[in-house]
Formats: structure tokens, sequence, C-alpha cells
């Protein structure tokens, strides 16, 4: 699967510049040994850093072949990237910071771009709201050679996120059981509220079990449990 990546057309430097061009702000390189998190996430020291332009399959994400069997392609994009990487060393580029504070960034191992590897590879794709197109040709090349995710199908992996945040959204707003509708919701000042069906804002309110909120069976059954009923 890994033989046609040495006649893969490489991301030149001059694509790389476009990519970077206007968004790249002064900041010093990280450079290290990589710990391969996902597809496109590494920590160097302690520095969690997404790869700058691509989108690889999330780990719990499956593709299918080309017999239409399912298989684990977030997992094997993480392996694939870990085994090319191996103890080589990385130096990224920030580009800037997502909104969980890591640096998002164009890296280098082995005389390579990272980014353009994985793609030209298939375990990765072209990630255009963010790149530039700077990999759509690559991607191009890894879809023809049928290589990485491109052995069959793959739903790209932002609409897979998107399609599991909307599962969980709606699975959020639905009591596991349907006697227990009452929505036991934590606000942003630690208050613990409770909401009744019917009430003007039970349909916006989102039960998140992480952070301590929970269903109930009744109003009464909440108050004893330290919740207050909304008041509209």
């Amino acid at each position: 699967m890994f033989a046609c990546s040495l006649s893969a057309p490489r991301v030149t430097a001059t694509a790389i510049a476009l990519l970077l061009s206007g968004i790249v702000h002064a900041a010093p390189p990280i450079e290290g040994r990589a710990s391969v998190v996902d597809g496109d996430t590494f920590d160097l020291g302690r520095e969690r850093v997404r790869i700058l332009g691509v989108d690889s399959p999330e780990l719990a994400q499956s593709c299918t072949d080309a017999a239409g069997r399912s298989w684990p392609c977030g997992q094997r994009a993480k392996t694939a990237l870990r085994a090319w990487l191996g103890a080589a060393a990385v130096r990224c580029v920030p580009a800037y910071r997502d909104r969980d504070g890591r640096p998002v960034a164009r890296c280098i191992a082995r005389g390579r771009d990272i980014g353009g590897w994985l793609v030209e590879t298939g375990w990765a794709l072209d990630y255009p709201r963010y790149s530039q197109g700077a990999y759509r040709i690559a991607e191009q090349r890894a879809r023809q050679w049928r290589t990485g995710v491109w052995t069959g199908t793959i739903t790209p992996p932002w609409e897979w996120r998107a399609s599991r945040a909307a599962e969980r959204r709606k699975a959020s707003t639905a009591p596991p059981d349907p006697r227990c509708p009452f929505k036991g919701n934590i606000n942003s000042d630690g208050r613990r509220i409770v909401h009744a069906p019917g009430q003007r804002d039970y349909a916006a309110v989102r039960i998140d079990a992480a952070r301590g909120e929970r269903w109930f069976c009744s109003l009464d059954q909440a108050r004893r449990a330290g919740w207050r009923a909304a008041a509209r």
C-alpha cells in the first residue's frame, strides 16, 4: 500500500508558501520526536500539534473497501503516520492556534512536508477550508492510485464529525427513559435548574452528563437532589 509513495508528486515549497501566506504569525518553531495521537495530530514535548491544511479520518471512523467491507481507516491512518515518522526529528512552524489552544502547523520530517506525505499516501484529505488547495493535486493522484483511504470510499472527516455532533445534540435533547423527561441543567454560574416539558427554554437545553447534568422523573425528585425549578 505504501509502494506508490516513492513516486508520488511532492508538495512543492512554492505550494507551501502559498498555503501559509497571509496566515503565518511570528512564532518559534516546535521541534522534537513526535508521539502520534491520530492521523494528523501528534505531541511534540508539551505541545499537541495539528497538521495544517489536511484532515485525516478520526480514530473512531471507518471506511469502506472496494468490496463494500468496513475497515478502521482512522486507526490505520494513525499507524501509518507513526510507522513513517519512527524516531525521526520533526520540525513544525505554527500558523495559528485552534480554539483549544493547539498549534496548527506546517511540519517537516525526513526532508518531507508531513501534510503532503499524508495526502500523497492516501492517509489524509486535502482540507480545502484551510489548505487553499495546496494538496488538491496530491489528493487527485492518491485517488487515481487507490491508495490509503481511496481503496474504497470515505466520508470526509469534517462531514463525519458534523454528523456525529448532530447525533450527540439529538441524543442530548431526548430522555433515555421517556418516563423521566425533566432536564437537570447546570448553568454558567453553577446553579442547578430543572426544566419541565412545555417550559419556554426546555427544547434548547442540552444535557451533558460529563458536567454532572442529568434527567429526572419528577420535579420532586429534582428538588430533593438539589435542583430548583426553572422560572420559565
